[in-house]
């Protein structure tokens, strides 16, 4: 089952077609706020009306009321790379000893009103040189930290800034256009398995400008210890989104430019598309 958020209600993809419900049948908070999201959405079906018109286009980011939260260096490709671009401020053992920690690092990413979806254009900080996108898994969890659904996220990074310092990551992370998630959710009968891939493609002027591969079995934490951390001393009457961690990340010399088209594909999902835009004057 495939969900997704438009200006006009919900759409619900089960493979017949796709089925619209307006928010007199379901809204997007309800999703998020059910014990059983899934069960909720199909108890709704029969209040809906199959459309024939719907594109991915008119989808809006998949958060109405969700805040958007973050996992930091759970794919050891990431944290190799956090070390690298902090080493000359000293803060390179820092990456490496959250690596192997229990305890997660989560952040802050996104209020839902700074989450642009696909199609939408993200953007680049005006004061950082270094910009790469971060190609994650999305968890979608319920109000009672329950993991229901999976999306596609860019987690924009402005890498020279977080290198600067670590406690610079919330400006190298947090900003307007910041955050790309879409296009909408996917609510399988079983999380997705090990073999999962997540594909990252940054085309330029019409030519490949990189390209990467990595898939879950790279992720060191599992989906529900990342969960576990985020809930448990903080409540989400809405839900949250939570970013699970990059295992791809461009080369040193790679920066993103205005124009670039970057595409995140998982399996089971779909493809993020979004093109970057210059940054504000």
């Amino acid at each position: 089952m495939l969900v997704y958020r438009t200006s006009s209600g919900v759409v619900v993809d089960e493979g017949a077609g796709f089925v619209s419900l307006p928010p007199s049948s379901l809204t997007w908070n309800a999703i998020f706020r059910a014990a059983d999201p899934r069960a909720t959405i199909k108890a709704a079906l029969p209040g809906g009306q199959m459309t024939a018109g719907f594109t991915l286009h008119q989808a809006l980011a998949p958060t109405e009321n969700q805040e958007v939260w973050a996992a930091g260096v759970t794919y050891f490709r990431s944290r190799d790379a956090r070390m690298e671009e902090s080493q000359a401020a000293g803060g390179g053992d820092f990456y490496a000893l959250v690596y192997e920690a229990e305890r997660p690092e989560l952040f802050f990413k996104s209020t839902p009103e700074r989450v642009v979806g696909h199609g939408q254009p993200v953007r680049l900080r005006a004061d950082a040189r270094w910009n790469v996108p971060e190609p994650e898994l999305v968890l979608a969890v319920n109000a009672g930290g329950r993991i229901f659904g999976y999306s596609v996220g860019n987690d924009m990074s402005s890498r020279d800034i977080e290198g600067e310092n670590p406690l610079y990551l919330p400006q190298a992370k947090v900003y307007d256009g910041s955050c790309a998630v879409g296009p909408g959710l996917w609510l399988p009968p079983s999380p997705p398995g090990p073999e999962t891939k997540i594909n990252l493609s940054i085309v330029r002027e019409g030519h490949p400008a990189f390209t990467g591969e990595t898939s879950l079995a790279q992720l060191k934490r599992s989906p529900e210890t990342l969960v576990g951390y985020l809930y448990r001393e903080t409540t989400f009457p809405n839900g949250a989104l939570l970013f699970t961690g990059t295992g791809i990340v461009p080369p040193n010399e790679f920066t993103l430019r205005p124009g670039d088209e970057i595409r995140i594909a998982i399996s089971g999902i779909g493809t993020l598309v979004n093109v970057v835009a210059a940054p504000r004057a």
